[in-house]
């Protein structure tokens, strides 16, 4: 297990701090499966990517933001813990989102659901109905990235680190995802995110020992200043969590991603 850093949590410990939770529990799966099972006392999201109704390639706005989490008892104090049943990736979002807005008292369940379930511990149907919160969002800057910054950087030659988080089709270009364009950011090294992931039923975290071989034998060094990406900011928020969870704090999101760049006309894209 990986449990060595402070931004995981056991399905142990959360199971021993649920009669008593000074948390609020977020389950980050699809709105569909929470429905028909979650963990006692969890709250929903709409999505798990949080998505702006303004623009869909980026993330909810400020006011979109606080509406979401006040309504989920957050206040800008209140303890968050999150899971999901999809090897962390949609609960690495979430723990992104919060993190952009401000608010950073926030863990992910190692191995979420999908532990819980393999472990026989119970689940329940049940929807909880927490009273408002109060949270307000102040935009935290030094975790996102924005394409012009990106665009201007690259440009110059002067851009940190990259990391391509998608799948190899996608790196190679042979799957578009139905972008106008293919190929990936000058200067880009490529990872794609489920490796640093332990496989099925539990689907925990890799040890942060080999979490951190994985990304420097990739080339990606994981203490350095670092842009993650892929097509629309879910996997470069996992691979942001990855590098948290290795102690490194200077790493900026890519929120538009190849949604956004491979559809302009401005951006640079490679194949070599």
């Amino acid at each position: 297990m990986a449990n060595e850093s402070d931004l995981l949590v056991s399905t142990s410990w959360l199971a021993l701090n649920l009669e008593r939770p000074n948390f609020v529990l977020i389950d980050a799966g699809e709105p569909v499966a929470y429905r028909r099972a979650h963990i006692a006392g969890a709250v929903s999201v709409p999505h798990p990517y949080l998505k702006s109704r303004e623009n869909d390639r980026l993330v909810m706005t400020p006011d979109e933001f606080e509406a979401f989490a006040r309504a989920r008892g957050i206040s800008n104090d209140t303890p968050v813990v999150i899971y999901d049943d999809n090897a962390s990736l949609h609960a690495a979002r979430v723990w992104w989102v919060f993190n952009l807005y401000g608010h950073h008292d926030v863990r992910v369940v190692d191995g979420g659901f999908n532990a819980w379930i393999d472990e026989g511990r119970a689940v329940t149907s049940a929807e909880p109905h927490p009273e408002p919160g109060t949270f307000a969002a102040k935009r935290d800057t030094s975790c996102v990235i924005v394409a012009d910054d990106l665009k201007a950087a690259v440009e110059a030659g002067s851009a940190p680190a990259i990391w391509d988080t998608r799948s190899d089709e996608e790196w190679a270009g042979t799957n578009s995802r139905g972008n106008a364009r293919v190929g990936r950011v000058p200067g880009a090294t490529h990872l794609e995110w489920r490796l640093l992931m332990q496989g099925p039923p539990a689907r925990r975290f890799r040890p942060l020992a080999e979490i951190r071989s994985a990304l420097e034998q990739a080339g990606i060094d994981p203490t350095a200043e670092t842009v993650t990406y892929c097509q629309g900011g879910i996997r470069a928020a996992f691979g942001q969590f990855a590098l948290a969870l290795l102690g490194n704090t200077n790493v900026h999101t890519y929120d538009g991603s190849m949604g956004e760049w491979a559809n302009r006309e401005d951006t640079p894209l490679t194949l070599d």
